[in-house]
């Protein structure tokens, strides 16, 4: 199955769902101009339809091995990364001062969708990366941004996170690795990492780990922690690869799926301790790979909706081929292709229009922490600040749910066929599996939604944004447009429901926290399903009002209109499970202990 990379939908959404346009008209990019987006992406989806997408099946039939403490990627790999890198693709968004294009976050968001449409493995390498390139070009001293960011920058060498640890997972500050201080300013790590995404592999000849460890004389638990860099190969003077560093693969992992994508044991310590670098200040670890995780967590987010968008196009090529009944009504020999059938026209609609809304939330995050360090003024910025702080969670949570639904119905509408190796529906359906989990699981999302950000500054960041959606909300009312059925009302009635939800729950946050956190996940997918829906009728307005999206803007208006009558719709219920539910869920001991 090849992909193509969606361009219309995505500069739809990138333009006016996520107010793209609209911060560049207000001088919040600066001299940047909106037009080399379309260049930029089209680009982007013409090396990831041409080079990636067809090593996404040899990368998860082959997968990785791991021998004499060296990991082998897939056949092809190596050489397309070399490719990829050397096109300039990891620099879309770095820093200009050590290489970088210094374009917006927002559209280097769009190519992460169309990496990880392409295939979703490769993507997650140069996803870390990038994460690592933010908290060194934050934290790092200029000595350490002088050796390291140019190199990670340009993504001739890559980089990890290294959190996890058996005893140490969503619970950080239980971990165990310790760091020894060292005469000549340096430190000596010693210890164990799981989980370890890239941990180790054959596509560049250095990687540099970002690795959270204690000093002996930390505080307990997170306060203590504090960030080292530690690279595969130490780099000498003239920057060159010097000594092999003592850190090492011990194990790789057998998944579900992301076969080509190496999950490695790291270990640290046999031969007299890994020479780490301190990131930011001791015991201060953790506020630096906040850095990292927030940048990787919007970008987890857009591995939902890439692998997402991959799974719709598969299903949607798939049911115009298959042929099995006839359509209602129809007389004659011959059997149809599914797609006249009603319900899989919905399964399709949902898969789209699911797909359609996550990448509108995340963009719109991405656009809001672009504004956070690109504005001028600096309320403006604190805004766009507190507006990315509030998306974020419902990026990454929301997004990843939607790319485990939507390819699950993938897998659904094939059929039978679904459920063989061969079409590559299971596939999908098996790398979406881990987005929901690895960089904070999408119930950690919530409950950071619910005790931090809703609760933030009174919930004036909720306040502003449903606003903004009642705006929208408007113009569908007083467009009196039919096609849009019941989508201004439905969205209408979400609203309200959110805004209910979001009051219950900043009152229960102070007086019963238990309670509140018993919503918590439903309250977030109460607000992506609002947020999600009020986004795509504002990008259906648009597209109608600018006689944009190819010269059919109507089918942006169906797209809109479907998810309102039959996602949203469900804002109503949501409310309810957050607001009376929890009484059942903090009774349940009763049942799940006797």
């Amino acid at each position: 199955m090849t992909y193509r990379a969606p361009i219309s939908d995505i500069l739809l959404a990138l333009n006016h769902g996520a107010g793209l346009q609209a911060a560049v008209k207000a001088g919040h990019y600066g001299d940047f101009d909106g037009d080399i987006a379309a260049a930029v992406l089209e680009e982007a989806g013409k090396f990831a339809g041409d080079v990636l997408a067809p090593l996404n099946r040899v990368g998860d039939e082959h997968g990785i091995k791991l021998a004499d403490n060296k990991v082998t990627t897939a056949p092809g790999w190596p050489d397309a990364y070399q490719r990829w890198a050397a096109a300039g693709w990891n620099a879309v968004s770095g820093p200009e001062a050590f290489g970088g294009q210094g374009l917006p976050l927002a559209i280097n968001a769009a190519c992460t969708e169309i990496w990880s449409a392409s295939n979703i493995a490769f993507g997650l390498c140069p996803l870390l990366t990038l994460s690592a390139i933010e908290a060194l070009d934050a934290h790092g001293s200029d000595e350490l941004k002088k050796i390291y960011l140019e190199k990670l920058v340009s993504g001739e060498w890559t980089g990890t996170m290294q959190l996890t640890e058996p005893q140490a997972g969503s619970d950080v500050g239980a971990l165990r690795t310790r760091a020894e201080r060292a005469p000549d300013g340096s430190y000596r790590i010693k210890g164990t990492k799981i989980f370890i995404t890239y941990g180790d592999h054959d596509m560049t000849d250095n990687i540099v780990h970002f690795v959270l460890a204690r000093l002996p004389d930390a505080p307990a638990g997170t306060k203590g922690i504090s960030l080292f860099l530690i690279p595969k190969f130490l780099v000498n003077a003239d920057g060159s690869l010097g000594a092999r560093n003592d850190i090492y693969p011990s194990g790789v992992e057998h998944k579900l799926g992301m076969h080509a994508s190496p999950t490695c044991t790291m270990t640290m310590g046999d031969h007299g301790g890994a020479i780490g670098y301190l990131i930011g200040e001791e015991n201060k670890g953790m506020l630096c790979m906040f850095t990292m995780m927030n940048q990787a967590r919007l970008g987890v987010g857009l591995e939902g909706v890439g692998i997402a968008d991959r799974a719709y196009q598969q299903a949607l090529a798939f049911a115009q081929e298959r042929r099995q009944g006839r359509a209602v009504g129809k007389k004659g020999d011959g059997l149809d292709p599914i797609i006249v059938h009603p319900d899989v026209k919905r399964m399709l609609l949902q898969m789209r229009s699911m797909t359609a809304a996550a990448r509108s939330i995340c963009y719109a995050t991405a656009v809001a922490l672009d504004i956070s360090v690109r504005a001028k003024d600096a309320k403006v910025r604190a805004d766009a600040a507190a507006r990315g702080a509030l998306l974020t969670p419902i990026a990454k949570a929301f997004s990843t749910d939607i790319g485990n639904e939507v390819t699950y119905l993938g897998v659904q509408i094939h059929g039978g066929m679904g459920f063989i190796e061969e079409t590559g529906a299971a596939q999908h359906y098996r790398d979406a599996r881990i987005t929901s989990i690895y960089e904070g699981t999408n119930g950690i999302q919530s409950i950071d939604l619910v005790t931090r950000k809703l609760a933030a500054n009174g919930g004036a960041s909720v306040w502003a944004l449903l606003d903004e959606l009642g705006g929208i909300v408007k113009q569908v009312e007083a467009s009196n447009d039919p096609a849009f059925g019941t989508t201004g009302t439905k969205l209408r009635d979400a609203l309200g429901s959110l805004e209910r939800a979001s009051k219950w729950l900043l009152e229960r946050v102070a007086s019963a926290p238990n309670d509140a956190l018993a919503g918590a996940t439903p309250y977030l997918r109460l607000f992506g399903s609002t947020l999600g829906g009020c986004m795509l009728a504002g990008e259906a307005l648009a597209a109608k009002s600018n006689g944009e999206a190819g010269g059919d803007p109507q089918r942006y208006v169906t797209v809109a209109r479907f998810f309102a009558e039959n996602i949203t719709v469900q804002a109503a219920s949501l409310e309810k499970t957050v607001t009376d539910s929890a009484d059942a869920v903090n009774g349940a001991d009763a049942v799940l202990l006797g």
